[in-house]
């Protein structure tokens, strides 16, 4: 069954308060020094209250990793060629990239789908070793012009959100965003710019590593991009398909899909976060079902979480992207699953404490 956005967006709901002062109270009788847990506690009652039980199960994850090229290449603003992008897919499907090895790790399934690559891959999809949901090769220099017509950013979303039902439907219980598209942190810097007002400057990394000419070169390109198609921040639909990417919409598809579905997903790197920001602005309560997965070396991510008022799981100095913060981050995510589950409360262990629901020493 094919979902369709607005139904979508029309049927998240925030987390009820409820399912929330449940959890916190379990979480305040457990047989621990109260709040010793530290962060592991609210991410045990995020997951009670998402899943509206006081044993949330997050054993069967999956990753979704996005592939997509951007027109704005050509403008030089990536020390990597283009090419590299299809080269990757072919690199995820044989499993020897970062996000494979960890997702093992983690226990996690990786779906890689072709969201936008300058390239097809009728192999991979004949093989169901890919999904495509491919709106088209690549998208538009957005210095020139939009990225994309505004169907094509509906679409990359309605992609995201269907592969999100899709896992739903086979019992996938943790969901994680990935990303990879030579040049993709230009359009996501610009989306964060777009949508806050920021400097530009102010909201651009290095991305694969370049040099401090090219950055200029790049906050350049970005200001153009903005002056160029003006995209209003009141319309996440007008911001996505006048700067955005392919992949960058699916991630937002993705995480709405989830939020739709009752399942928590855990944000990657910087571009999966642009995608949250889509998706936040999109359907606000979306961000309740959200877990920011690492705080990535690309600066102005940590400006990007403060703007969600997410709090990242990790900071591990990564920025590799593919879903790895993601895949880290689930391990530690079932661990909160299993405090909340699992651990016993002062009056099942027999424990005593003392009036600060503490140990007695």
């Amino acid at each position: 069954m094919v979902v369709q956005l607005q139904d979508v967006i029309d049927g998240i709901k925030p987390l009820s308060k409820d399912w929330r002062k449940r959890a916190r109270e379990r979480l305040n009788n457990l047989a621990i020094p109260i709040g010793s847990l530290g962060r592991m506690l609210d991410l045990a009652e995020q997951l009670a209250a998402i899943k509206e039980t006081l044993q949330p199960s997050v054993k069967k994850k999956a990753i979704v990793t996005m592939a997509g090229d951007h027109g704005v290449v050509e403008e030089g603003v990536s020390t990597c060629p283009q090419e590299v992008t299809p080269q990757m897919v072919y690199n995820f499907v044989a499993g020897g990239a970062g996000i494979n090895v960890l997702a093992e790790v983690a226990g996690a399934e990786v779906t890689v789908v072709d969201m936008g690559v300058a390239q097809d891959f009728e192999d991979l999809v004949a093989q169901g070793k890919i999904l495509s949901h491919k709106v088209d090769y690549g998208t538009g220099n957005m210095v020139k012009g939009p990225a994309m017509t505004r169907e094509q950013a509906v679409q990359s979303l309605e992609a995201g959100v269907n592969i999100a039902a899709g896992l739903v439907r086979e019992g996938v219980e943790l969901l994680g965003t990935g990303d990879m598209g030579i040049g993709n942190t230009t359009p996501s810097s610009a989306i964060f710019a777009a949508f806050t007002g920021r400097q530009v400057w102010q909201v651009t990394g290095r991305g694969t590593g370049i040099s401090e000419q090219v950055l200029e070169h790049k906050i350049q390109v970005i200001e153009k991009a903005l002056q160029v198609n003006k995209p209003d921040p009141n319309d996440p639909l007008d911001v996505l398909a006048k700067v955005g990417g392919f992949e960058i919409g699916g991630i937002a598809g993705v995480i709405l899909g989830a939020a739709y579905y009752k399942v928590p997903v855990v944000v990657d790197g910087f571009i999966s976060t642009a995608g949250a920001l889509l998706a936040q602005r999109i359907a606000p309560q979306a961000v309740d079902y959200m877990i920011a997965g690492h705080c990535s070396m690309e600066y102005p991510h940590q400006m990007m979480l403060e703007e969600l008022g997410l709090s990242s799981v990790l900071s591990m100095n990564m920025r590799l992207g593919e879903g790895t913060g993601a895949a880290l981050a689930m391990c530690i995510i079932e661990g909160a699953a299993a405090v909340i589950g699992k651990m016993m409360t002062f009056e099942e262990c027999g424990v005593a404490r003392n009036k600060s629901k503490e140990y007695v020493q």
